[in-house]
């Protein structure tokens, strides 16, 4: 089945936030060979699960409101400010066009495909281990750390359009 790719249009049905083609040049890009191994189906099934994982754990963190109540995807969506620009007299934020998936989503969908390809993104969670022996080898685990892996490279490449809690922006006059 042919990867249904949003283009920003609020594509009915679509399934990634970019396109095999775009993707292939990514990972060419940056030299991740694993990509190229992948045989195209492999690689819509990544993204495909890529778009879901950002979906599931991003959804109530970026910034703005998705463009209307039917598309499936996150993006594009509505009063997205640009990071680190400001557009009318250095007080009112520019936004990002509505019709706009920004490259940073794109690149996270990317990165996050390459590693759907490996695994599971949003595997169940077990109980962490505490201490394990085996012969002479222990290991014991912190009990604060978080159950399942999180991706922090990827965080901080969307990290720009989540919400900002409590957060007071100074603007220098």
């Amino acid at each position: 089945m042919t990867l249904i790719v949003e283009d920003g249009t609020v594509v009915a049905g679509a399934e990634s936030y970019i396109s095999v083609a775009d993707s292939t040049t990514y990972h060419a890009n940056r030299g991740n060979a694993a990509w190229a191994l992948l045989s195209t189906p492999q690689q819509e099934q990544a993204l495909r699960r890529a778009t879901d994982y950002m979906v599931q754990m991003y959804r109530n963190r970026w910034v703005g409101y998705r463009f209307n109540t039917t598309q499936k995807l996150d993006w594009p969506r509505l009063y997205v400010p640009y990071p680190d620009y400001v557009a009318v007299y250095g007080m009112l934020p520019a936004y990002i066009p509505d019709n706009v998936v920004p490259d940073e989503v794109k690149n996270a969908c990317c990165e996050l495909a390459l590693k759907a390809a490996a695994g599971e993104l949003l595997a169940d969670a077990d109980q962490v281990v505490i201490r394990e022996k085996i012969g002479p080898i222990e290991t014991e685990y912190d009990k604060y750390s978080p159950q399942h892996k999180r991706y922090q490279s990827i965080d901080a490449m969307v990290a720009v359009y989540f919400v900002q809690h409590g957060g007071m922006q100074v603007i220098r006059a």
